[in-house]
């Protein structure tokens, strides 16, 4: 026998009439978390220019592409990910037309 049957439906302990619908409460800016992939994004972003690691200013730019995909607060995450796009470009730019790294051939 299955027991979807609508002879089970009257021993039901569910009330329809009680559900509710989800509301998600208002969280002000500063109670959001802390936007992890942004801060990293600024890390490598940052090295990337300091440094002259080119890996460094690819993974600020995926940790960008990341940060803005998940971006909750438009205001300061967009300050955020727009620094760090632009240390990671800065660096793409100084590796790829730069003079060459002393050391490296």
């Amino acid at each position: 026998m299955s027991s979807h049957g609508n002879s089970n439906s009257a021993n039901d302990p569910r009330q329809p009439s009680a559900a509710k619908p989800f509301v998600a409460q208002m969280v002000s800016p500063q109670d959001l978390p802390v936007d992890y992939s942004g801060f990293i994004a600024v890390i490598f972003g940052v090295a990337g220019v300091m440094f002259r690691y080119k890996l460094s200013s690819w993974l600020a730019i995926i940790f960008c592409a990341q940060s803005l995909a998940n971006m909750r607060n438009i205001e300061t995450d967009l300050k955020q990910i727009s620094m760090a796009m632009m240390f990671a470009i800065m660096g793409l730019a100084t590796n790829y037309f730069g003079p060459a790294r002393p050391g490296t051939k």
